[in-house]
């Protein structure tokens, strides 16, 4: 070891005398003599290989107790950061999918810091069932005879699978045999529940004839998938929900609809694309219907099984029940967001999955417009600011054909260079809130449909 490097080392404070540091003091008294002396012993760690590697001290030498500082509020950061969410798709699924409403929001705080009467039933101060007051406002919204609750829409079809058709067949549409998100395959399901999947039809076309000849002993289910994250056009043929469900009825065979997205009112009234919807299927005969809370329904993640109160009823004693079952900040998120569907004429005011669905364009233009104002001088010397029409999409495989007329703020670079944006768009995502956009057609997108605290946008990026 060299002399310099020997001066070097000596130069590095020890432990015990930082944790005596007047500046460092109050951080100890507040987080731990044991996390600040871990982070502190990091910290030497990293200046004694700068040292062997540079023969230097690293710049933040000279304030310990602001690089303390620094490696604290990086340790404690959360995994989950809020982001600005400016990629153009509303329930994006990397991003958490649908935002809970403010009532939601307040029902899951009460309920993290009290005591609730998850599985207590109040008027025989016995044990209830933790699934009924959430089942009896789904009812009354749905038509629905009885519901049942898991952690999320695939969790909802396999338990369904395993409690109505173990070991038996269950026939479905080669053309709905989807994948989603992570590789989850409808077989691969149907495997893990012991069933035998019967493929019928063809990809394109599937009547009700297939259905019929498929039907034998050993049938156990007859069920739909609705391709919600694709569309097959042109020559195409499918078997409508209330003619299966009265071919079930004629074997005396049960019928199920796997929805995934799953909306509980006609979206079409919003001038949004139309969406199967879990009471009109129910109302035409189909026994069980499955959906996601987290997408369309604008809830937290969960699994929602409706249906007639004899097969729910399978479900909720099968055992895979309790594995699957949520605990009480979804059941409370997941009440509350449904209490907003009883009162509908406000709905698109209080739900932020329909308010950012339903937003004009032109609300979009006029912001798109007030960021342009406000970022151009900041930007304007690498970087072509304008304010563009563009497309959304509604995400998480709901109606995935159909996109939504939106604005954006684009940044095009005066170099031509893709790695300029690419930088850019990295520097964004490293802030304390992250920006998400888009990188297409050599312009970085800031679509703006999701966008609705401007003033903290600006900030954060002239940051």
């Amino acid at each position: 070891m060299s002399t310099e490097s020997q001066h070097l080392y000596s130069q590095l404070p020890a432990i015990d005398r930082l944790l005596r540091d007047p500046a460092i003091e109050p951080l100890v008294a507040q987080h731990g003599q044991t996390l600040i002396s871990e982070l502190l012993r990091q910290l030497q760690l990293q200046a004694r290989e700068t040292i062997k590697q540079q023969q230097q001290l690293p710049g933040w030498c000279g304030d310990w107790p602001q690089a303390l500082g620094a490696a604290l509020m990086q340790r404690q950061r959360s995994a989950l950061a809020p982001v600005f969410n400016l990629s153009g798709t509303v329930l994006h699924t990397n991003l958490g999918r649908a935002l809970l409403a403010q009532p939601a929001i307040e029902a899951v705080t009460r309920s993290m810091g009290s005591a609730v009467t998850l599985e207590y039933d109040l008027d025989g101060a016995g044990r209830g069932h933790r699934d009924r007051a959430i089942a009896d406002v789904l009812c009354q919204l749905t038509g629905a005879e009885d519901a049942c609750i898991v952690n999320n829409n695939a969790a909802a079809v396999l338990l369904m699978l395993a409690a109505i058709a173990p070991g038996k067949q269950v026939v479905v549409s080669r053309g709905e045999l989807v994948e989603i998100g992570g590789a989850f395959r409808i077989p691969d399901v149907m495997r893990q529940a012991g069933c035998q999947l019967v493929e019928v039809g063809t990809t394109n076309r599937t009547h009700l004839k297939d259905y019929r000849n498929a039907i034998n002993d050993q049938t156990g289910l007859l069920m739909k998938v609705h391709t919600s994250n694709y569309s097959i056009q042109g020559f195409t043929a499918a078997v409508d929900e209330a003619e299966l469900a009265q071919l079930g009825a004629e074997y005396g065979l049960p019928t199920a609809t796997d929805l995934g997205s799953g909306s509980l009112i006609d979206m079409a009234q919003y001038g949004l694309p139309a969406e199967p919807m879990p009471q009109r299927l129910l109302a035409a005969g189909v026994d069980l219907v499955t959906f996601s809370g987290d997408k369309l329904l604008g809830g937290p993640q969960a699994g929602i099984i409706l249906g007639k109160k004899a097969l729910i009823a399978r479900l909720q004693q099968h055992p895979l029940k309790r594995a699957l079952r949520v605990g009480k900040l979804t059941l409370a998120a997941l009440e509350a967001t449904l209490r907003l569907y009883q009162q509908p004429e406000l709905l698109a005011q209080h739900l932020p999955t329909l308010r950012l669905l339903t937003r004009p364009q032109q609300a979009m233009e006029d912001a798109a417009q007030r960021l342009l104002q406000a970022l151009t001088p900041q930007f304007s010397a690498q970087f072509r600011l304008r304010a563009e029409p563009c497309w959304s999409q509604i995400g998480s495989g709901s109606l995935p054909v159909d996109r939504l007329p939106s604005y954006a703020l684009t940044f095009e670079p005066l170099d031509g260079r893709g790695a300029t944006l690419e930088a850019l768009a990295e520097r964004w995502r490293r802030l304390p809130q992250p920006v998400i956009g888009r990188i297409n057609d050599g312009r970085l997108w800031l679509d703006l449909r999701c966008l609705e605290q401007e003033d903290a946008l600006i900030e954060a990026l002239r940051a």
